[in-house]
């Protein structure tokens, strides 16, 4: 059950023809949510020029891929543009957001992730390839630092869905994180938010489809 603890009018938006999703630590493009958003695509606007790229463990190469996919989107129409990241992606979308001047949909992001990544520090294994294995570096936590936009206003209007009983981030700092946000604050859940699919029509509204 969510509850709506902040909701500024998210309905009839412009309509939105680039959308760009970013996965979280450790996921991929193949993540259960990314599927059900590129389907929510396809269904209501398949026209939509959709990026979701595999993002390198490097968060300033990550968001170098970011810049380099979206550099002929047409940013003098911000309203035609989102972004939507769950966990790491939650902070890589706000930094997207900012770059694009557009609207984000937060999905349990992460607030902090120089502080809570820095345990993770050495070889990691992809979560949807467990075979597949990568590094994390000291140095990308100041790359995390470099990219933290708290201290901005919003780019545009925000969606924050956050679940109580996320077992790894705290629901509380995304809320505070997110003051100007529409927020829908989920009783229990977990951090992948695996009832994902229950807000995409809440989504669409929001991208103006």
């Amino acid at each position: 059950m969510a509850a709506i603890i902040a909701a500024p009018s998210i309905i009839g938006a412009m309509r939105t023809t680039h959308l760009l999703y970013l996965h979280g630590f450790r996921s991929s493009p193949r993540s259960a949510k990314a599927q059900q958003m590129l389907a929510s695509v396809q269904a209501h606007a398949p026209q939509t020029i959709w990026c979701c790229p595999q993002l390198p463990p490097s968060p300033r190469a990550a968001m170098a891929l970011v810049a380099q996919l979206t550099a002929g989107w047409p940013v003098a129409e911000p309203d035609r543009l989102a972004v939507i990241g769950s966990s790491l992606g939650g902070f890589y979308a706000s930094w997207a957001a900012q770059r694009l001047g557009c609207k984000s949909v937060l999905i349990n992001p992460a607030v902090n992730p120089a502080r809570d990544l820095a345990r993770y520090i050495g070889e990691q294994s992809a979560w949807h390839d467990p075979g597949k294995r990568f590094f994390f570096r000291p140095e990308f936590i100041a790359e995390l630092q470099a990219l933290d936009v708290r201290a901005l206003p919003p780019a545009g209007p925000e969606l924050l869905l956050a679940a109580q009983g996320d077992e790894v981030l705290d629901w509380r700092e995304m809320v505070q994180r997110y003051p100007r946000a529409s927020v829908r604050l989920q009783q229990g859940g977990d951090h992948a938010l695996s009832n994902f699919a229950e807000y995409l029509p809440e989504i669409a509204a929001f991208l103006g489809w």
